[in-house]
């Protein structure tokens, strides 16, 4: 018998204000920049996005998928002794976003009469579009080790605030959300439900192909604090990559393609993940698609995809999902798990 980390619930939450390509033509064309519908669906395959409103912050949005994530796993806040939120776009510089979560649920559990989660180990992970992957991969080893035994793993982004609405390329792929899911120790042979493997890298070489360039010091913004992406150079990056970190989950787990049965994957781009999904040869019914109305959501768009596709259904107990994605860094990864 071995321990394993399985997920035992998933959540998810998209702010109210959505805009569709016709708002995004609009609010464009307000600053003298032209684009259209067939354009950005074309190139991206995006359809809409959901925007936080002034004063929510990322830890917000996190609380409400955390809070779903708790109900479908059956589990209260003081069951988690870990909390790993994975976002580009914190609350504030300090203390992590993951901390402001946890006081955040244990102010709701007080209120029903749990005592909540304060105590637990809670910390931020940054490896923006890769960040679910890599906070999964941290938690699941925590929880082999016997360092936790429950963990709340969280993806949560406001990218409408560091987005340039000066640049049709870029600003019309982002959106904001949060998906979260309940991660709990388990015994068994290899043949029962959880994180099989996983395959995390970084390549430094490539931090100015997507970045945020600014800082805050001395009270002033240092460079730029708006978003810039070579999309040439990360889609050339990104397909390679994804294949070479899915198959070397694979590997390390004694699988092969034939036994994926869904692939969970990034929601950047449309034309990636049919690219990635091909060279995992996997036909598109079988990979959970939410780009078209969520947009990139950065750390969130897996874990949002991953709950979209339990909620409906598709992802049943006994399966095997590939969950994997790339992000500024440059950074990449996959976790094979099975549900």
């Amino acid at each position: 018998m071995r321990r394993y980390s399985r997920i035992t619930g998933t959540g998810s939450y998209l702010p109210p204000r959505r805009l569709t390509n016709a708002d995004m033509v609009g609010l464009l064309a307000e600053r003298g920049i032209e684009t259209s519908d067939d354009w950005i669906v074309a190139r991206t395959g995006i359809r809409a996005r959901h925007y936080a409103d002034d004063g929510v912050n990322a830890s917000d949005l996190a609380l409400q998928a955390s809070l779903q994530a708790l109900e479908a796993a059956g589990r209260k806040a003081s069951d988690i002794d870990l909390i790993i939120v994975a976002t580009s776009t914190p609350d504030m510089v300090f203390p992590s976003t993951a901390s402001i979560l946890q006081r955040k649920l244990t102010e709701v559990a007080v209120a029903q009469g749990d005592l909540g989660a304060a105590g637990g180990a809670a910390f931020d992970v940054m490896a923006v579009c890769s960040g679910f992957i890599y906070a999964l991969t941290v938690a699941d080893a925590m929880i082999q080790s016997g360092a936790a035994t429950r963990a709340l793993v969280v993806g949560a982004e406001i990218f409408s605030r560091i987005l340039d609405f000066n640049d049709r390329t870029t600003c019309v792929l982002f959106g904001d959300g949060a998906g979260a899911v309940v991660l709990e120790a388990t015994e068994h042979d290899g043949s029962g439900p959880g994180v099989l493997a996983s395959d995390i890298h970084a390549d430094g070489r490539h931090t100015g192909i997507l970045c945020v360039p600014g800082t805050v010091s001395g009270g002033q913004v240092l460079g730029d604090p708006l978003l810039k992406m070579d999309g040439q150079a990360v889609f050339k990056l990104a397909v390679g990559l994804l294949e070479s970190a899915a198959k070397a989950a694979l590997a390390k787990a004694g699988k092969t393609e034939a036994d994926v049965d869904w692939l969970v994957p990034h929601q950047a781009n449309l034309r990636i993940i049919q690219s990635t999904a091909r060279k995992l040869k996997l036909s598109m019914d079988k990979v959970i698609v939410t780009v078209d109305q969520h947009g990139n959501t950065s750390a969130a768009s897996i874990p949002l995809a991953l709950d979209e596709g339990v909620r409906s259904g598709r992802l049943q107990p006994g399966q095997t999902a590939m969950l994997e994605g790339v992000g500024g860094g440059f950074t990449w990864g996959a976790v094979l798990l099975r549900l």
